[in-house]
C-alpha cells in the first residue's frame, strides 16, 4: 500500500473507530460487536506502526477510551489507566517478543498470563485499609465516581484484610530474593498509607442468562454482552439495582509502595489482602509456555463461569516494564492475546457470481484477507440481490464478516463512516457468467436462477453435490477432477460416472495407472449406497439431508419415491407444497428420468427400513454445534438419522438434544435459555451406545 492510499485508509478507519468507540463507551450501546471494533483498530495500529510518520494526536491508538458519562462525580486517576495492543496469533507474540526484547537488549522470558474478562475496568482507593474511592476507568485519566454502587460488589473487601505475622513472613520467603521484606512486613502490620487496587467488575454467565430472560419477560432490550451488563449495572443511580446485578469483581493491578517488584507478586500480595484474583493466572518463564497457556486457555472456556476474551500477556519484572514505557494507549510491556474472533472487518474488492446445481445465482464478496475464528477469509456470501441492496455493499466498501462454527462467512454489517466517495454500486448481471443465458427472477422469491437447465456449471455443481460425502461420497474425488472430467467430456452426468474405465483416465493431465486405479476403485466403492443419501446426491431442490431421510422412510424405495404425486408428498412431516413440487418436477424430467434409469442399473440402492423400533430416536430433533473428536458432524448426524431422528440446524423450542463439541458458539447459550437438554461429546456417545 502507497504512503497515500494508508493515509487515506488511516483516516476512513479513524472515522469508524471513533463513531463506534463513541456508542460503546459513552452510551453503552453497541452496533458492532467488539470483534468487529478490535479489527478495525488492529488494522489501523498496523497501517500506524507501519507509518509512523502518518500518526496523528487524535487517532484512536494515542488515547483510551470516550468521555466519561456527566452524571456521576468525576476522579482523576493518580496515574492513567491505560489499553492493550491486541494480538492474535503466535506470529504476532513472537514479533511483541522480539520488540520488547530490542528494546532493552536482551531476551525477555519472564512474564505472567492472565484471563482477558469480559467487563469493567475499575480504580479502588484504599486509605489505612478502608475503601474511599471507587472509580471506572472513564477516559483514562479521569472517571466517574461510583463507589456506592462497587460497595454492592461482595467481592470487593470495603476493607483489606490485615495478614498475620506468619503470612507476611511466608510472602517474604517466597519471594526472598526480589522483595523489599522491611517495607513489606510494615505495611502489613498497619496498613498505613495509600494503595490503589485496580480490577474488572464482571457478570457471570448464569446471572447474565438470567438477566436477559427477565428482561425479555419485561418488555426491555437485551444486554448485548456482558461488558455492557455489567457498566449498565454499575452506572445506575440507585445501587440497589447493582446489587440485585450479582456482580463479581477479579482485582489485576496493584498501585503503591509496598516492596513489590513482579506482576506476580503483586496477584500474591492482593490475595493476601483479600482481594480476589483469578487462579487460572500463571508465572512462566518462556514465550512457548505463554503460547501453550493460550491454547489450553482457549479449549476451557466454554466450561467457565464466566466470559474472556482472550489472555494478558505481561513482562513480569516492574522494573523492566516500567522501561519498556508506553507507545500511543499502552504500555509496551503487555498485550491481550485474543481468542480467534467470530467477526472481522475487512474491504470488499470485488463481487462474483457463483452458479450453484440448481441455477441459483449468488452473489460472493471477494476481500481482503482476515483472519476469523482462526482462518484466513477472502471470500463471504452476500446470498442474493435483495441481501445486498439492504445492506447497501458496495465495491470498496469495509464490512463486518463472522464465521461462526462451520457456517460458510458472511457479511452482515457495512461501516459506511469508513466510506471515501470512492466506492462503487454493484451492477447485478442480466446474463449467466456461466453459460451466457438469461437470469431470471420467480415470482415470489429472492433468489435469481439461470435459464439453462444444460448451464455447464449448474452441471459442475449438480455433479460435485452428488459425489459429496453426504452424497454417495466417492472418497478421493473432487470439484477439480469434476471439472477435468467434464471438459475431457467423459461424464456429463452422474450415471457416466460409474461407466468411466481405467484406460479413459491414464494419460489425462495428473493421472497414472495407480492414481486411475484409485479413482475407478472409489467409484466403485459407492455404488451401493442407502437410499437417503442417493436421495441427496440428487441435489432436488429443497431436499436437504433431513429432508431426504424423511422421505426415504416415508416411500421405502427410489421407485416409489419416483411415481409420488405431490398430495402424498405432501403428507410428509415438514414437506411443505414447493419443496412438494419440486421434488415431482425433478422426477417428471425427461432427462432425470433418462438419469435416474441408468443409475438404477448400475448402482444398489438400499431401500429404507422403517423409522426405528422401541428405544429408537424417532420423534426426537438434535442440533449440533462444535467440533467433534469422534466423529465427524457428518457421521454424528447420518447416526443420529439411521436411528430415525431428526437434525434441525438452529436451536429452538422444539429442539430436544444440543450436541457440544469444541468451540460450540452462539447456540449453547440459547438452549440453555430455552432449557434444552445439552449433551457433552461423551454423554451423546453414551446415549448412542443404549439403542
Amino acid at each position: 500500500m502507497t504512503k497515500p492510499e494508508a493515509q487515506k485508509r488511516i483516516q476512513q478507519l479513524k472515522e469508524a473507530i471513533n463513531h463506534y468507540r463513541y456508542l460503546y463507551h459513552v452510551l453503552d450501546r453497541q452496533e458492532i460487536s467488539e470483534a468487529a471494533l478490535d479489527s478495525l483498530k488492529h488494522e489501523l495500529l498496523l497501517l500506524e506502526r507501519e507509518h509512523p510518520e502518518l500518526v496523528t494526536v487524535d487517532s484512536p491508538t494515542q488515547r483510551v477510551e470516550g468521555k466519561p458519562l456527566a452524571k456521576f462525580k468525576k476522579v482523576t486517576h493518580a496515574s492513567r489507566m491505560l489499553s492493550m495492543e491486541d494480538i492474535f496469533s503466535e506470529t504476532e507474540l513472537n514479533d511483541w517478543h522480539a520488540r520488547i526484547s530490542k528494546l532493552i537488549d536482551q531476551p525477555i522470558n519472564d512474564f505472567y498470563a492472565e484471563m482477558k474478562m469480559d467487563g469493567l475496568a475499575v480504580s479502588l482507593i484504599y486509605e489505612d485499609g478502608l475503601l474511599v474511592i471507587g472509580a471506572t476507568r472513564g477516559d483514562g485519566v479521569t472517571g466517574e465516581e461510583v463507589l456506592n454502587n462497587l460497595k454492592t460488589v461482595e467481592a470487593i473487601p470495603l476493607k483489606l484484610r490485615q495478614p498475620s505475622a506468619k503470612e507476611a513472613e511466608a510472602f517474604v520467603q517466597r519471594f526472598s530474593d526480589s522483595v523489599d521484606a522491611g517495607k513489606i512486613k510494615q505495611f502489613i502490620a498497619s496498613l498505613k498509607g495509600r494503595l490503589e487496587i485496580r480490577g474488572e467488575v464482571y457478570m457471570s454467565k448464569a446471572v447474565f442468562e438470567s438477566l436477559n430472560q427477565q428482561r425479555e419477560k419485561s418488555g426491555d432490550e437485551f444486554f448485548a454482552n456482558p461488558r455492557n451488563a455489567a457498566a449498565g449495572s454499575i452506572r445506575q443511580l440507585d445501587p440497589a439495582v447493582a446489587r440485585a446485578r450479582q456482580l463479581e469483581f477479579f482485582g489485576y493491578g496493584l498501585i503503591g509502595d509496598v516492596g513489590l517488584n513482579t506482576h506476580e507478586q503483586a496477584h500474591e500480595f492482593m490475595k493476601l489482602l483479600g482481594v480476589p484474583i483469578n487462579l487460572l493466572s500463571r508465572h512462566m518463564s518462556s514465550l512457548t509456555e505463554v503460547q501453550d497457556f493460550f491454547v489450553k486457555t482457549a479449549k476451557r472456556r466454554e466450561s467457565l463461569p464466566y466470559w474472556i476474551d482472550g489472555i494478558v500477556v505481561v513482562v513480569n519484572n516492574d522494573r523492566i516494564f516500567q522501561q519498556l514505557g508506553v507507545v500511543g494507549k499502552a504500555p509496551r510491556g503487555l498485550v491481550a492475546y485474543k481468542f480467534p474472533a467470530e467477526q472481522a472487518t475487512t474491504v470488499v474488492e470485488e463481487i462474483k457470481i457463483q452458479v450453484g446445481r440448481t441455477g441459483a445465482i449468488t452473489p460472493v464478496a471477494v476481500m481482503r484477507p482476515v483472519r476469523v475464528a482462526g482462518t484466513t477469509v477472502t471470500h463471504a456470501t452476500l446470498h442474493n440481490l435483495d441481501e445486498i441492496d439492504r445492506l447497501d455493499v458496495q465495491l470498496g466498501d469495509t464490512v463486518v464478516i463472522e464465521k461462526a462454527g462451520d457456517i460458510i462467512p458472511k457479511v452482515i454489517k457495512v461501516i459506511k463512516e469508513a466510506r471515501s466517495g470512492g466506492e462503487q454500486k454493484f451492477r447485478w448481471p442480466k446474463k449467466c457468467p456461466a453459460c451466457g443465458s438469461e437470469i431470471q427472477r420467480r415470482p415470489g422469491e429472492v433468489v435469481h436462477y439461470c435459464s439453462n437447465p444444460g448451464c455447464y456449471a449448474r452441471s459442475k455443481e449438480s455433479l460435485s453435490h452428488f459425489i459429496s460425502k453426504a452424497g454417495v461420497n466417492m472418497d478421493g474425488i473432487g470439484e477439480k477432477m469434476i471439472e477435468q472430467f467434464m471438459e475431457e467430456r467423459l461424464i456429463s452426468d452422474a450415471a457416466d460416472l460409474f461407466d468411466l474405465r481405467q484406460e479413459d483416465l491414464v494419460g489425462l493431465a495428473g493421472f497414472g495407472e495407480k492414481s486411475a486405479e484409485n479413482v475407478i476403485a472409489s467409484i466403485q466403492a459407492s455404488r451401493r449406497v442407502p437410499l437417503r443419501k442417493f436421495i441427496y446426491a440428487l441435489g432436488i431442490r429443497h431436499v436437504g439431508t433431513q429432508t431426504a431421510v424423511d422421505l426415504a422412510f416415508k416411500f421405502r424405495t427410489l421407485k416409489a419415491l419416483r411415481e409420488a404425486t405431490v398430495e402424498e408428498i405432501v403428507a410428509v412431516e415438514g414437506l411443505g407444497p414447493k419443496a412438494a413440487a419440486s421434488i415431482v418436477s425433478f422426477f417428471r424430467e425427461s432427462k432425470n428420468r433418462q438419469m435416474l434409469d441408468r443409475l438404477e442399473k448400475l448402482m444398489e440402492i438400499q431401500p429404507a427400513s422403517g423409522r426405528g423400533s422401541s428405544g429408537s430416536l424417532s420423534g426426537q430433533t438434535f442440533v449440533i454445534t462444535g467440533s467433534l473428536q469422534s466423529m465427524g458432524r457428518l457421521q454424528a448426524k447420518e447416526r443420529i438419522q439411521s436411528l430415525g431422528g431428526k437434525i434441525a440446524e438452529a436451536v429452538s423450542s422444539q429442539t430436544d438434544y444440543l450436541v457440544v463439541g469444541e468451540k460450540p458458539g452462539s447456540k449453547l447459550a440459547k438452549a440453555k435459555k430455552l432449557n434444552v437438554t445439552v449433551l457433552n461429546e461423551a454423554d451423546f456417545l453414551s446415549k448412542l451406545e443404549e439403542l
